[in-house]
């Protein structure tokens, strides 16, 4: 019999794998349903079959196979748990384990993983009245087969003595556990690698809703949550379309990683793109398309395990919500348990306005519409036509939500969840859920134009958040705050069509838009040129020399309007905010802080500030003189800041002007020396370098700070007029802190080497990197761009390089420049999580721009060369 029973199980594999073969092409759902159906064949040919169960004595002690968890609720993916709970009427048999060696071992050795346990029924409500985690799977029990009687008294035991009498216990337990979760595996629809099982918006969000529904109204099955009005049937059909696509998905991820896999990790995104048979569109690659369809779904999902808590009357902590004494005087909304309404659907058809009043009166008592008014909202819709969405009641409606102070809750957002924002503004449309497929924007555009609203408003308050107090006051000085706030939520309106200038093609649409709804002809034009704009200064700030008077006055000519550029720069700071971590840090602040402060200084007083300049730097330099304590000193040193570069003089203080001319007068005869200063509490290093100036001495520093495994994470080059070079680096620490002494000392020998000629600094890179020298990113589907422009600067041609980063890349570009015969007087690296921008200002050899067609062409192939190369 045991042949028989691996027969059984054989049989089950090969109606598993060709089940399997039919994942490609096949529906999750259909999947889902045929992979329970084959096992539960299969148990009960086991117990039909089973030579141990008759002796067990099956009618003195009766018992029962039940499917818990996925299984029992017949949602079995491809590698799901199997769990099992084997009940007994009486007493465990003690022939119980032959039981599940005879039935379970053979899915163990065909790899399936299969939990269970054996327990009586006394034992079952005794654990599931003691610990929740045990009672919980056995809401999804599901009768398989055995003495059914058994079943039916275990779950009326469980209703009578447990469901019924911790029924407020069980569901604060519940929503507990919810927010725990949605704590540790964070908001899906906010992750650039999502839990799609877990996280917010995830499947367990909808099976805590079937639990609370069972918990709460006994309801046995999903479809229940139509039948009893907990769901309208459309909310039902959309819910259950959304799980269909969340469960393919998931499908789909454990078949293409070969195990059990809920996290939706970069390697596998492109995979499932073109596996579900997504196609480019509008310039959308198919993995943008995939991942924005599945946003949409997973915060349909989340939308409504919101809703369904809303309705049961509880938010956070799982308690019920007070009586607000808050009432509304707008006819035909009112107030009912601390939520908006409508009073009826007949004041709706009668003033359509309403629609858009309900948000507005949100905004002004600050509280949120009830799960019933959304519902309306979004079957009443239709009624936002065009004439509708121009009118100057509803426009004026809408501009006192954009102003309103940024509540708990955000109520833009509830507009745009139920489909509201988008009739009131078709031309979003093409935004909504639209994913941009990098590790630099984490949110989907359209939450990210929100956002960067929601930003802006808390600027207002930004002493109360810890935010810049700069902030809060250019915003309170600007007197036309609404236009800032129309910019911040269409300056991205152009991304919908993938043409390359987003901006460009935004403005374009805001004009037109905003003109259809009776905005003021020079109020549309400010918003058009802000959106235009909404780039512009953090590009300038990171990609051009700030402390350069020609960038400052060329940004200044841009803007030549005081109120527009404080937009501009709010803008630009509330839009790198809102992207995410890797486009918003203390460095990108401080520049934009500079430049800001430095642009608005030209703009206030009419004029560049060049007196300004050499007035500090005279300051600088009475501080250094008047430390010297001998005339015949202060006379060395006075001579000495005639060749100083002004650039230099402009950025060092005057302290560490001290201290770099204190390594000059020690650089003797030695090519270099340097200090390394240690930041401990941000695990970097700034390694300031005083050396002989020579052609291709950036390149060599960049490279032996690779070669001794340390990330360079900004650099700043300053030479002085004498050709001594002052090259400052911040640079990652050394990975093993114990010998860090060690390793600066190595890297300084191998920098004397390599300057002695000694040391074939390019050749120690190809041989240590040869294992890392692809790209690293799952996103590194876009070519790599160089841009030589000899437009922006009188005196320097600036090289953009626009790439995937990887170990040695910064020398890399700077050997290609070397090689082409330039010096490189200012560089900046930018870094987006796993892309790089890396800017050089460089002349040529005899000191003039790299100007010619064939210079400009000899330098983009270079470069690109090698950077193909290292990919390699």
């Amino acid at each position: 019999m045991i042949n028989d029973k691996k027969h059984t199980s054989e049989i089950l594999l090969e109606e598993r794998v060709a089940l399997v073969n039919k994942i490609p092409d096949g529906k999750s759902s259909v999947f889902l349903e045929q992979n329970t159906g084959i096992l539960d064949d299969y148990f009960r040919n086991c117990f039909e079959t089973s030579t141990i169960g008759p002796a067990m004595g099956l009618e003195k002690n009766p018992y029962v196979f039940v499917a818990l968890g996925g299984y029992g609720r017949a949602e079995l993916c491809l590698h799901s748990d199997v769990d099992l709970l084997f009940v007994f009427k009486e007493e465990v048999s003690l022939d119980a384990e032959n039981l599940i060696q005879e039935i379970v071992y053979p899915l163990w050795d065909i790899g399936l993983d299969v939990g269970y346990a054996l327990r009586s029924l006394d034992e079952c409500i005794e654990l599931a009245h003691r610990e929740f985690e045990i009672l919980i799977p056995l809401l999804d029990a599901r009768f398989i087969c055995g003495v059914s009687p058994v079943f039916t008294r275990l779950m009326s035991n469980l209703e009578k003595e447990i469901f019924s009498r911790k029924q407020e216990e069980i569901v604060s337990w519940l929503i507990g556990q919810a927010q725990k979760r949605h704590k540790h595996f964070g908001d899906s629809t906010y992750r650039l690698e999502p839990n799609i099982k877990e996280g917010q918006g995830g499947l367990r969000d909808y099976h805590t809703m079937l639990w609370l529904a069972r918990i709460q109204f006994n309801l046995k099955t999903p479809r229940d949550l139509e039948y009893s009005g907990r769901l309208s049937h459309d909310e039902f059909t959309e819910l259950n379309n959304a799980l269909d696509f969340i469960w393919d998905v998931r499908n789909r991820l454990h078949h293409i990683s070969g195990r059990r896999c809920d996290q939706l990790h970069f390697e596998n995104q492109i995979k499932l793109a073109e596996s579900m048979k997504f196609k480019k569109i509008n310039g959308h690659r198919p993995v943008e398309r995939f991942l924005g369809e599945l946003h949409h779904h997973m915060d349909l999902v989340k939308q409504q395990h919101l809703m369904f808590l809303y309705e049961l009357g509880y938010i956070r902590k799982g308690k019920p919500r007070k009586q607000s004494p808050k009432k509304t005087k707008i006819k035909g909304l009112t107030v009912e348990r601390e939520m908006l309404n409508f009073s009826s659907l007949e004041e709706i058809l009668k003033s359509p306005e309403l629609l858009i009043r309900i948000f507005e009166e949100s905004t002004h008592l600050k509280i949120p519409l009830c799960a019933e008014a959304k519902r309306i909202i979004r079957e009443f819709s239709y009624l936002a036509d065009k004439n509708y969405y121009t009118s100057f009641v509803v426009i004026k409606s809408f501009e006192k939500i954009l102003l309103a102070p940024a509540p708990v809750f955000n109520v833009l957002k509830e507009m745009l969840n139920t489909g509201f924002l988008v009739h009131l503004f078709p031309e979003i449309k093409g935004v909504i859920n639209l994913i941009q497929y990098d590790e630099y924007h984490v949110f989907p555009v359209d939450l990210h134009l929100l956002r960067t609203v929601q930003t802006i408003k808390n600027f207002a308050v930004a002493d109360d958040i810890g935010i810049d107090p700069l902030y809060s006051e250019v915003y309170h000085e600007i007197k036309k705050k609404k236009l800032l706030l129309w910019a911040a939520l269409f300056h991205d309106i152009g991304k919908a069509n993938s043409s390359g200038d987003h901006a460009g093609t935004g403005a374009v649409i805001v004009e037109s838009m905003l003109t259809d709804r009776g905005l003021k002809p020079e109020d549309v034009k400010t918003v058009s040129f802000l959106v235009k704009k909404h780039l512009m200064l953090v590009k300038i700030a990171s990609r051009r020399d700030i402390h350069d008077e020609e960038t400052v006055l060329s940004c200044a000519r841009e803007v030549a309007d005081i109120e527009q550029f404080k937009m501009l720069y709010l803008l630009n700071v509330a839009d790198s905010m809102a992207t995410g971590p890797n486009a918003w840090n203390d460095w990108i602040e401080t520049l934009l802080r500079t430049l800001f402060i430095r642009v608005l200084n030209i703009l206030e007083k009419g004029e560049l500030a060049s007196q300004e300049v050499i007035e500090d730097i005279e300051k600088k330099k009475i501080k250094v003189l008047s430390l010297e304590k001998s005339d015949e000193a202060r006379k060395e040193l006075e001579s000495l800041f005639a060749v100083l570069s002004p650039r230099y003089l402009l950025y060092a203080t005057s302290s560490e002007i001290r201290e770099d001319i204190k390594h000059f007068k020690e650089l003797g005869d030695r090519e270099f020396i340097w200090s390394v200063t240690r930041w401990e509490s941000a695990n970097t290093r700034t390694v300031k370098v005083c050396a002989k100036d020579r052609p291709g001495l950036f390149s060599k520093l960049a490279g032996i700070f690779t070669l001794n495994n340390m990330d360079i994470i900004d650099a700043r080059i300053f030479t002085w007029r004498n050709r001594i070079a002052v090259d400052i680096f911040e640079v990652k620490a050394p990975r093993d802190r114990l010998f860090e002494n060690e390793t600066w000392a190595r890297a300084e020998k191998d920098l004397n080497l390599v300057i002695l000629g000694e040391l074939d600094i390019a050749s120690e890179l190809r041989e240590k990197t040869s294992r890392e020298r692809r790209v690293k990113s799952h996103t590194a589907t876009r070519p790599s761009r160089i841009v030589v422009d000899n437009d922006s600067s009188s005196f320097f041609t600036i090289i953009e390089v626009f790439t995937y980063d990887y170990p040695g890349l910064l020398f890399t570009i700077t050997d290609a420049l070397f090689r082409c015969r330039l010096d490189i007087w200012v560089a900046k690296i930018a870094t987006k999580s796993d892309q790089v921008v890396d800017i050089f200002y460089v002349r040529d050899f005899d000191g003039q721009k790299a100007d010619s067609p064939d210079q400009v062409e000899e330098i983009k192939s270079t470069i690109k060369k090698g950077i193909i190369h290292s990919d390699k």
